[in-house]
């Protein structure tokens, strides 16, 4: 998996629920994107309960266990990586591979973070409804209004980051918030960020496991505790 397995530079963590269709797919679209950067892939499975883990192991993926949430899962898969680079993103193939190498492009040239956006130019989705997309505009206009930030996109799970300064961001939350967090985190914390386009295509197979009301309500929470954090 990794060109040189002393030395990493990338970490791309996938957390996952009975994924079994998609795993595969995606571990071979980063192993193609990566083949000349030193790498490990990480998936956190939430104990599914199909062939999910035994097929991301015969990939070469390091597999860890989580069933809590999505930001549990993501904090245990960064709090492991080996890599100056970690790169999260979905296990659902709507993350297209290739845009790896601009959140890549833009932590080597002297970001901290870089997150993926839909709504700047270049980015689209194909995969957000209508609900989902309002949602997402109120969130980004409340965060940009709170902390003085002019993101485009708030709910989206493909960035990057450097691995040193995971412990100053601090990062508590256990499911969906956690992408929010971040990015109110790093405005707090006065890190350099850069939006880079992005395209979120249809989920390839499986069941979603995005619960609109019930994480919009999560990332809501998240806002308004970490105004005061």
């Amino acid at each position: 998996m990794a060109l040189n397995k002393g030395i990493i530079e990338v970490s791309v963590v996938i957390p996952t629920l009975n994924e079994e269709h998609n795993i595969k797919k995606t571990i071979d679209g980063v192993s193609r994107q990566l083949c000349k950067v030193s790498h490990e892939i990480i998936v956190v499975d939430g104990y599914s309960n199909d062939r999910t883990v035994a097929i991301a192991r015969e990939n070469g993926a390091t597999v860890l266990f989580d069933d809590i949430g999505k930001g549990s899962a993501l904090i245990k898969g960064f709090m492991n990586a080996r890599g100056a680079i970690i790169i999260s993103m979905d296990a659902d193939l709507s993350n297209r591979p290739i845009e790896l190498r601009s959140l890549i492009a833009s932590i080597r040239s002297g970001y901290d973070i870089a997150m993926g956006s839909r709504f700047i130019k270049g980015g689209r989705s194909d995969d957000i409804s209508v609900i989902r997309r309002a949602g997402n505009k109120f969130f980004v206009f409340l965060v940009n209004a709170i902390f003085g930030s002019e993101y485009t996109d708030l709910c989206y799970g493909y960035r990057g980051f450097r691995k040193d300064i995971l412990k100053d961001l601090g990062l508590k939350e256990m499911g969906f918030g956690i992408e929010t967090e971040i990015s109110i985190k790093a405005i707090k914390k006065q890190l350099k960020t850069v939006e880079v386009p992005s395209y979120e295509k249809r989920r390839a197979g499986g069941e979603p496991k995005l619960r609109t009301i019930h994480d919009g309500a999560n990332i809501l929470n998240t806002i308004i505790k970490n105004i005061w954090a």
